[in-house]
């Protein structure tokens, strides 16, 4: 039997409790996904949280020898100073092959430790500019959810944790797994890395979820032609208006959106049916297996015979 994913948290003084409950929900055993989690900390025994109140973890930085993949929360307050041992640790996994992630001002953890040299990196839109003048030789990206560089991945604030831990969950075990995990955490199951962090703008406008309920409809009709029309109709908005609201609210046009939206539905097809490229193709609205083979390629830089081939009874 194949031993689990071994997940560690690392916990540091001052972190953010939602930063930390993100991943060990994700990572639980009990969703059903082969992850084992577990905390650290510096040394085994009470962290100080940000919130008043103390983490137990059971194990010091020896326990991030035996990590698949290491996640560091963030703390505050941002890009305080960390032990020099905390960096020696993170050196020394990544050197092994150890993936790890971070969250938030996590960010500042794994810069300091110079992991993120000459990379693209993120965190809460409120720190960017500190991470960059911080790191210059760092490609700041402020106003995305994720960036995934392979064996190092970090997000942007609070909730954008959870969108990473999905998409590593896409990574590992396929759309399928991500979904499942999703729906028992009662949350969107999909916003891409480059969807855009809620910013504060100057403007009246409110970001929120004003289009959930035309998004949901889009999502039932994918096999259907949607237009920006037919789509400002149902959210009984001016097609100015709606494309304007909507980038705001997701970050990508609608039909960007309803792409992404069909390729992954095709993704999902693939690992739980044994239907035909071109039959997925015709489910999802991409007309022909050509079309769709087009777009997979674009998006996700594999065919879907390989995709298939890699996640199909995985989940």
């Amino acid at each position: 039997m194949q031993r689990p994913h071994r997940v560690v948290v690392l916990v540091l003084d001052g972190a953010l409790p939602l930063d930390v409950g993100i991943p060990t929900e994700v990572f639980h055993p009990e969703t059903g996904f082969p992850y084992e989690v577990s905390t650290c900390g510096v040394m085994a025994g009470t962290v100080p949280s940000n919130g008043g109140f103390g983490y137990a973890v059971p194990r010091g930085l020896d326990a991030l020898a035996d990590a698949d993949t290491i996640v560091v929360p963030g703390y505050a307050p941002s890009g305080r100073p960390i032990p020099v041992e905390v960096h020696e640790a993170l050196r020394t996994a990544a050197s092994q092959g150890t993936r790890i992630a971070s969250i938030c001002y996590g960010a500042f953890a794994l810069a300091d430790a110079g992991l993120l040299d000459g990379l693209r990196a993120t965190t809460h839109w409120d720190a960017a500019e500190k991470l960059a003048e911080r790191h210059p030789e760092i490609t700041v990206e402020p106003n995305v959810l994720f960036v995934d560089e392979g064996a190092i991945l970090t997000s942007a604030g609070a909730a954008a944790g959870l969108d990473l831990c999905l998409h590593i969950v896409r990574r590992d075990l396929g759309v399928s797994a991500a979904n499942e995990i999703a729906r028992g955490l009662v949350t969107a199951p999909y916003r891409t890395g480059g969807q855009a962090q809620y910013l504060p703008k100057t403007t009246s406008t409110a970001h929120g979820d004003s289009l959930a309920t035309t998004r949901e409809w889009a999502l039932t009709q994918l096999d259907q032609p949607l237009t920006i029309a037919g789509l400002a109709a149902h959210a009984r908005m001016s097609p100015r208006t709606f494309m304007r609201r909507f980038t705001e609210e997701t970050g990508s046009t609608p039909l960007q959106w309803i792409l992404r939206a069909r390729v992954d539905t095709a993704r999902e097809l693939l690992e739980s049916t044994r239907l035909s490229v071109d039959r997925i193709a015709e489910q999802v609205g991409l007309g022909t297996g050509s079309n769709l083979r087009l777009h997979f390629r674009r998006l996700l830089d594999v065919s879907p015979s390989e995709y298939r081939a890699t996640f199909a009874g995985r989940s």
